[in-house]
């Protein structure tokens, strides 16, 4: 929700039901934008959604660390994750078109955009960011709500979610030998992922010949 949203809410339970709202939004809005892709290019961008509604532990841990107290205004105005959709596609092109598609909504604001590909972590995490808003309308009101959204390959999926598990079983202690494994891993998937989109690329065009080919 944004910051003028606390007002609009009565209780914890109303402010889970409006983020879980918001995901089934972005939600339905993807898959109607992946099947217009389909039927237009014969093609689809997106592999698989994720969604998910941030834990009230780790919503308390996250404020505790930022030095605010545990609120629901607090957790609505300072936490931009509670609800988070993950967006899962075969190809890096693919992320920046979605992203596209996504942003051209009427009724979705673009916060922030934290583009990880171009501008990879140091640990070689790579992902495109996008916080976003989209309205929820209740039977007496709307409510703008906040939702990160996150792009990526299954490659760098995979790469990611091997990282979490790894800083989780270390507690964020991580052994230098590991996080360099890490980083090399990183520049192991980004070439798999040139890879594969060169591959496509090469199929795309071929099939588009013997198209032509077949009408002429």
């Amino acid at each position: 929700m944004s910051n003028e949203a606390y007002d609009q809410v009565d209780n914890w339970n109303e402010v889970l039901l409006v983020y879980r709202s918001a995901l089934k939004e972005i939600n339905t809005k993807l898959e109607i934008l992946n099947d217009e892709f389909q039927h237009v290019h014969r093609y689809n961008p997106i592999e698989h959604i994720k969604s998910r509604i941030k834990t009230s532990e780790s919503i308390v841990k996250k404020l505790k660390k930022k030095g605010y107290e545990s609120t629901i205004e607090n957790m609505i105005k300072y936490v931009d994750d509670i609800a988070g959709i993950r967006i899962i596609c075969s190809f890096e092109s693919d992320i920046y078109q979605i992203a596209e598609m996504l942003a051209n909504q009427n009724d979705i604001k673009i916060l922030e955009v934290k583009d990880y590909i171009k501008k990879p972590k140091e640990s070689g995490y790579k992902s495109f960011h996008m916080l976003v808003t989209v309205p929820i309308f209740l039977s007496n009101k709307s409510v703008e709500t906040k939702v990160e959204v996150q792009i990526r390959t299954v490659a760098m999926d995979f790469w990611a979610s091997l990282e979490h598990k790894i800083h989780y079983k270390f507690e964020g202690n991580v052994p230098e030998s590991i996080q360099e494994e890490l980083v090399d891993c990183a520049m192991m998937v980004s070439a798999l992922d040139i890879k594969m989109m060169s591959l496509n690329e090469q199929v795309q065009k071929l099939a588009k010949d013997d198209e032509e080919s077949e009408t002429a």
